[in-house]
């Protein structure tokens, strides 16, 4: 069996910027958890499946998004879940919900897959720094976080399947939404 985790994953000078942050967070304040994935908005919470049929698996995933249009959001704002996750902010409309929604319902049903709390739950946000901060540098981290001043109007036009390696996570299959 193999993890997995579908998300948003922003390219370019973005995903740049906030890889910089996460690093820049590690080195002055030893906080490093958030390094092992990319900068992204998990819209499926990581799940184990058969690595053997995979290509199944994408075939059905793919046959799912692209039943789904493009959609907008902006990041922006740093905000935490208590004092254990620091995140920047999204902002989306309906189609976000909706689209996460569907596909929370098509992974039980097509692919077995359980509902997570988090899949029902849904707060779309990109985590900068959690797990390992240390309570002591929480605020710092907060504050450093917010100086950055990282903002996107971001266009969604894919959904990324990410794969478990190691022990990090990698951009492995892109999915794309139908073209408008």
């Amino acid at each position: 069996m193999q993890k997995y985790f579908l998300a948003i994953v922003p390219e370019g000078k973005f995903q740049e910027q906030v890889t910089q942050l996460k690093w820049d967070i590690r080195e002055k304040f030893q906080s490093k958890y958030a390094l092992k994935s990319p900068a992204h908005i998990t819209v499926k919470m990581p799940f184990s499946y058969n690595e053997a049929k995979e290509e199944k698996l994408f075939e059905k995933l793919q046959g799912f998004i692209a039943g789904h249009r493009p959609m907008t959001m902006n990041i922006a704002g740093v905000k935490t879940f208590g004092s254990r996750v620091i995140y920047l902010g999204v902002e989306a409309g309906q189609d976000l919900f909706d689209f996460q929604s569907d596909l929370k319902t098509f992974c039980k049903r097509e692919l077995n897959l359980v509902d997570e709390l988090s899949d029902r739950n849904f707060h779309p946000h990109m985590t900068i720094a959690f797990k390992d901060i240390k309570k002591t540098q929480f605020q710092n981290i907060l504050e450093f976080a917010t100086e950055a001043r990282l903002t996107k109007d971001m266009s969604v036009n894919e959904i990324v399947l990410l794969k478990k390696v190691a022990a990090s996570w990698v951009s492995h299959k892109k999915l794309s939404l139908k073209d408008v």
